[in-house]
This record gives C-alpha cells, structure tokens and sequence, in this order.
C-alpha cells in the first residue's frame, strides 16, 4: 500500500508542476495579453490543484490525517481560476488592450459594439 501511495502522491505533485512549468513558458512565449492570460489561469490553476491534490493524498494515506480543508481549496481554484482569468481578459479588451497582430478571430467585437449600442439607446 505504501507503494502504491507514493505513486499516487509523486503522480499529481509531478502533473502540478509539469502544468507550471507550461505556465511559466506561455507568459514568456506568448505574444499578448489574452494568450498569457489563457495560459495562466488554466495551467497555473490545474498545476496548483494537482499539487494540492498530491498533498492531501500525502496526509490522508501516509499520515492518517484526512483533511476536507485541501478539496475545498481545490475546489475553490477550480472554480476561481479560469473565471478570474476570464474577466481580466474580458475587462482589458473593454480597456481598449489591442490583440496580437496575427489574431486570427474576434469573438467579442461585435458583442461589444451591440452592448454600446443598446447603452445609447437607454
């Protein structure tokens, strides 16, 4: 059982930093605002649930000591993470934050223009 433990526990803090690490490399790599934002809130968040996943398994199989205070801090990244993310994204392109140049589709243009229009209009 310790054995198969220690798999356990290796595996998701190894997967935790294997996500952070694909993190750090997109906000150095990526081109803008939006993809680094996109990289951070998924990746960090699934990189920082593995960990915390990897370390509640620790403390419930090797140390005998089953904390529900770990799952809901995951459960709270995982809600949190990429919404937080997404309103940041959300609220800079509002700001006026320009896309990379070689964005190849803009989703949200044409739903701000018709929330502007439906602003003047009332």
């Amino acid at each position: 059982m310790t054995i198969l433990a220690n798999i356990l526990i290796i595996f998701f803090i190894s997967l935790g930093v294997l996500f952070l690490v694909v993190a750090a490399i997109g906000l150095f790599r990526l081109p803008d605002l939006y993809t680094r934002a996109h990289a951070a809130s998924k990746s960090a968040t699934l990189g920082v649930m593995s960990i915390l996943l990897g370390v509640f398994f620790h403390f419930w199989l090797m140390e005998n000591h089953f904390n529900p205070t770990i799952l809901l801090g995951v459960l709270f990244l995982f809600i949190t993470g990429p919404v937080g993310g997404h309103i940041m994204s959300r609220s800079s392109y509002i700001a006026g934050v320009k896309p990379w140049a070689g964005t190849v589709r803009d989703d949200l243009k044409p739903e701000i223009e018709r929330m502007k229009k439906e602003q003047n209009i009332k």
